[in-house]
């Protein structure tokens, strides 16, 4: 990994090289609010955001995509080429590159990759920034709190300059054209081992940092802390909606009016939504709001690690901002830690 240094005040000119070429999306303030949006100005571009409402993962899985045509009449299926335009995502939080990073290990399974994920991802580059956490953050419980792989420029800030951490040779070429890019120094590097402990110290302290989670899961698969929380759950999907690692969807196809010609469609799906687990014949796995919370807590937690040697959950904590009746796996990490764990 290369580390370079800019001026703060050559941000600008990056983002305005960066649009030569490609679709710059980055976060904006939209009341009082962030969100990530596609800019025309580096002006609109907020980097101080605490986290955005939802997450990056819409631009390379969108909430609705065609798949393909269908002519029933004519019994043609016609391959769906969406136009994937060129696009850099700046100002990524480094919960948001890990989460980007576990998505990938979904889709680009070698056995099965998916081209419409692949398409998406191909096009895109990604630019990282250093954050601090807010009160629902905690992604250094989660292995998440450092982009290691997974951006092709990071940006950390240390002052009135950022240490740049280069991931890519092409997003390197565009750097070195539009910024007086500098070697680090022994004074930069200390600015930057500052900051890193600065953030690590503004956790928030009342999330406790419980060892041992999976096996926690287990044990306590039974508990009535399950009931508690299901009794609380709506069914809304908020958490699904604005969480950055859940890829569950469904395959619908929609017809045109007429009902000659239609689509098959890609759209966001949820393990929390009661329809989900539900086969031919009507019966349903997990009739139960508690079944379904503990189910997608136990995959967060545990069943994805199992797979992957990860946490699906990077710790970003939108879940337990969006949720209106306090489930999150902030919850499930205060319930282990009264249980002593």
């Amino acid at each position: 990994m290369l580390y370079r240094v800019i001026d703060k005040g050559e941000l600008p000119a990056l983002v305005d090289a960066f649009m030569e070429r490609y679709e710059v999306v980055a976060p904006v303030k939209r009341g009082s609010k962030y969100v990530f949006a596609s800019v025309a100005d580096a002006a609109d571009i907020q980097l101080d955001y605490p986290t955005t409402a939802a997450s990056p993962k819409k631009y390379f899985m969108p909430a609705r995509e065609t798949l393909f045509e269908f002519d029933a009449v004519a019994n043609e299926v016609t391959d769906f080429a969406e136009e994937v335009r060129p696009r850099v995502l700046f100002g990524v939080h480094a919960c948001d590159i890990n989460g980007i990073l576990n998505l990938n290990r979904v889709f680009e399974d070698p056995r099965y990759p998916d081209p419409y994920y692949a398409a998406h991802k191909n096009a895109t580059l990604i630019v990282g920034v250093s954050c601090m956490p807010s009160e629902f953050c905690f992604c250094n419980l989660m292995d998440s709190e450092e982009a290691r792989p997974g951006y092709d420029l990071f940006l950390t800030d240390i002052g009135d300059k950022y240490l740049v951490s280069i991931g890519s040779v092409v997003a390197a070429n565009i750097l070195e054209g539009a910024c007086d890019v500098r070697d680090a120094t022994d004074e930069d590097r200390i600015a930057f081992r500052a900051t890193t402990r600065a953030r690590q110290d503004a956790f928030n302290d009342s999330i406790p940092d419980v060892q041992e989670i999976p096996m926690l899961m287990d044990a306590f698969h039974e508990d009535g802390f399950w009931d508690e929380l299901g009794g609380r759950c709506l069914s809304c999907n908020a958490c699904a909606n604005v969480c950055p690692t859940c890829y569950c969807f469904d395959i619908r196809d929609t017809l045109d009016p007429g009902a000659a010609t239609g689509r098959r469609e890609r759209v966001w799906d949820a393990c929390t939504s009661p329809q989900f687990a539900m086969v031919a014949g009507g019966h349903n796995f997990r009739p139960t709001p508690a079944e379904r919370v503990r189910h997608r807590m136990y995959h967060k937690l545990n069943g994805f690690l199992s797979k992957h040697d990860r946490s699906l959950c990077v710790g970003c904590g939108r879940c337990a901002i969006a949720c209106k009746v306090d489930i999150s796996p902030i919850e499930v990490l205060k319930f282990f830690d009264r249980k002593g764990a």
